[in-house]
């Protein structure tokens, strides 16, 4: 969905939900150079991370087509180096997914730094407050007229009632005083 709303220079609000980065120390996704004109990582100590070493005549062995590239580093190389424990203290070798839609997640990355994706986060809340109040509250988990013109019926009713209870909290009723 993040690649078709760039394709058509949509800006995504969208939060992207990454597994990506670690919380034992060790060097993140974000730690690797991504070189787009070769198609590999290259590592913080210069060594590049290979999708493909070779090519294959057999199919089923190049790539997975679940939208889904896996770049791996030499495992001899891995093992030589000085900062494998930053990098891969449990493996042989570093290994590193990248999706294909990588380029626009990282676009919806940059956008969700900025101050605009900020405020529209909060008037989507209010949305999704107001919608969540219409199924919990006013009970439209489900419609019970039937077709469009019953269902268009009951949510201009909904919304009718949320409006008024809006107002009815804007401006409250005058306070009557008791004669004694």
């Amino acid at each position: 969905m993040l690649g078709w709303l760039v394709d058509r220079k949509i800006n995504p609000h969208i939060p992207v939900l990454d597994k990506a980065g670690r919380t034992d120390g060790t060097w993140s996704r974000a730690d690797f150079e991504w070189d787009a004109e070769n198609n590999q990582y290259i590592c913080p100590e210069g060594e590049p991370l290979k999708q493909f070493r070779r090519n294959y005549s057999d199919p089923n062995r190049g790539p997975t087509g679940k939208g889904v590239a896996k770049y791996q580093a030499l495992k001899h190389t891995c093992q030589a180096c000085q900062s494998k424990m930053k990098c891969c203290p449990n493996a042989d070798a570093r290994k590193i997914t990248r999706e294909e839609h990588e380029d626009a997640r990282q676009v919806a990355r940059d956008i969700a730094k900025t101050k605009q994706y900020a405020i529209s986060m909060r008037l989507r809340k209010k949305v999704e407050m107001l919608f969540a109040h219409l199924k919990r509250i006013l009970g439209l988990g489900r419609l019970r007229l039937r077709g469009p013109c019953g269902a268009n019926d009951e949510f201009l009713l909904a919304a009718t009632a949320q409006n008024l209870r809006k107002l009815a909290k804007i401006f409250p009723a005058p306070q009557q005083t008791r004669k004694a």
